[in-house]
């Protein structure tokens, strides 16, 4: 059975290509339909985080200082998530930092991290939704949530709760093109690209070549 991480990045607010650097990282493990460990930490790069920043996430300068070294905190987390695909919500910026901070660490790429987002996949599925911020989609779906938002295992718990939300409704609403196929991690990264009015076909060509190659 398939093991999917969800991965949450804050961050000092600039891309990591513009010297943004990441504060603090959550990872949720997602198997069978639930939530079935996870994983957190603050991570101290060096880096100053600016007041508003501060202001948004919660997280001081003060609580970094104390925090474990980035390059220690990268290696926990690919440890911890080793051999899972990934989701996130707003990949291409979790994917961002997850690439730049392992490069920083010197932690050797995994090849089962692959990313499939979340914001892609509620907007080929809800188009309807006036916003596919993760704040909206709570509101929408009337997910649960707790903790603060804007930290790191409580933006990736409610990402976990969407995932979920997103697989049994693909479930559902394409029940008889399935076959009894599971919704898993490969399905969603080529639906996450496939436009709305074909959303149907492209399930349909990649269950196909799944038992093409089975």
């Amino acid at each position: 059975m398939e093991t999917i991480a969800v991965v949450d990045f804050e961050t000092t607010g600039l891309g990591p290509t513009s010297g943004g650097r990441a504060t603090e990282v959550a990872a949720v493990l997602v198997r069978g339909g639930e939530v079935v460990d996870r994983w957190s930490s603050l991570m101290n790069s060096g880096t100053w985080v600016p007041p508003y920043i501060q202001a948004l996430t919660g997280i001081s300068n003060e609580m970094l200082a104390g925090a474990p070294d980035s390059s220690q905190v990268m290696g926990e987390l690919a440890r911890f998530t080793a051999g899972c695909p990934l989701v996130a919500h707003n990949a291409s910026f979790d994917r961002g930092f997850w690439q730049a901070e392992m490069a920083r660490a010197q932690v050797q790429p995994d090849p089962a991290h692959q990313f499939a987002c979340t914001v892609l996949l509620s907007r080929r599925l809800w188009p309807e939704a006036r916003s596919h911020s993760l704040g909206a989609l709570v509101r929408f779906h009337d997910l649960s949530f707790s903790g603060r938002a804007h930290r790191a295992m409580a933006d990736a718990l409610v990402t976990a709760e969407l995932l979920l939300k997103v697989r049994a409704e693909i479930g559902s609403r394409f029940a008889t093109d399935l076959g009894g196929a599971e919704v898993d991690h490969a399905l969603l990264s080529g639906l996450q690209r496939t436009p709305v009015r074909w959303l149907r076909r492209g399930l349909v060509e990649h269950v196909r070549a799944q038992k093409a190659t089975a």
